[in-house]
């Protein structure tokens, strides 16, 4: 077991797998943790060194919690992490919240330590408006709606961004939902996930993507949950470097979850590119 010590003394925990002259650094979700990625590891670690952490606040990472946290927080983490582990060749992998962490990367340090760019299933904005409908639950999602939520208690946000993540939920009974959610929320840091839930509710992203300069690839769910499949073509109009798609058809936002051979795949293409 590893943890890496930030400049303030917090502890992020990460694994580091496999050698090579090229890194993976796999970056997870709100409220998931580097669990997700313990099945792919093991076989990406045979083509490079590969990095997964819990972000602040998560998972193993949970008692790093000091401070209200933003996404460029989270940003500057990665970067304390790439520089005092000394990674380079990096293909930066960033599902759901961790492509949001990538953004805010590209736009505080740029892309001179990045070889590529994997996109997991986001968006570059999440509230939707009149001229913006890709973002979260598929443009249905507005400021006021967030402003809304912000009378509800914590439990009833997150059981609806569960559903809204994998829609078979809505089938399981409240109670029987309950417990497995609440242990979900218990291995979080309750205000560390309000404090990057409302930064990632307030950012705009989308002038970063054409600040990318390394290649791109964007893995998306379709018909997806969470977010529309549209932003696959969204983003290939606006990404200036190279870029690519990839499908999980029948997937929700869990691509991850859903589809773990395929993902597994599809990263490993990637990385021989």
């Amino acid at each position: 077991m590893s943890y890496f010590t930030l400049k303030n003394g917090e502890k992020l925990f990460y694994e580091d797998k496999g050698t090579g002259p090229d890194t993976l650094i796999m970056m997870h979700g709100w409220t998931s943790s580097h669990e997700i990625y313990l099945q792919p590891i093991e076989t990406l670690q045979r083509q490079a060194r590969c990095i997964i952490y819990d972000h602040r606040g998560h998972g193993k990472s949970k008692d790093a919690n000091s401070g209200a946290p933003t996404m460029e927080t989270l940003a500057e983490d990665l970067r304390e992490l790439i520089c005092g582990l000394s990674l380079s060749n990096i293909t930066l992998l960033g599902w759901s919240m961790g492509a949001g962490v990538v953004f805010n990367y590209v736009r505080l340090y740029g892309c001179a330590d990045l070889k590529q760019i994997i996109l997991c299933d986001m968006t570059p904005k999440q509230l939707n408006d009149e001229e913006w409908s890709l973002g979260l639950y598929k443009g249905k999602y507005t400021k006021e709606d967030m402003q809304r939520d912000a009378g509800k208690d914590f439990y009833s946000l997150y059981k609806e961004f569960a559903i809204g993540a994998i829609p078979k939920l809505k089938k399981v009974p409240g109670f029987l939902l309950k417990k497995p959610l609440k242990q979900k929320l218990a291995d979080c840091d309750e205000a560390v996930l309000k404090s990057l839930a409302a930064s990632m509710k307030t950012q705009d992203n989308r002038p970063i993507v054409g600040q990318i300069t390394v290649p791109v690839t964007y893995f998306y769910a379709d018909p997806g949950s969470l977010f529309s499949p549209e932003l696959a073509d969204w983003y290939g109009n606006h990404i200036t470097s190279p870029f690519r798609a990839v499908r999980f058809p029948e997937s929700t936002h869990m691509l991850i979850t859903d589809y773990p051979e395929k993902f597994t795949e599809e990263v490993s293409t990637v990385l021989r590119s």
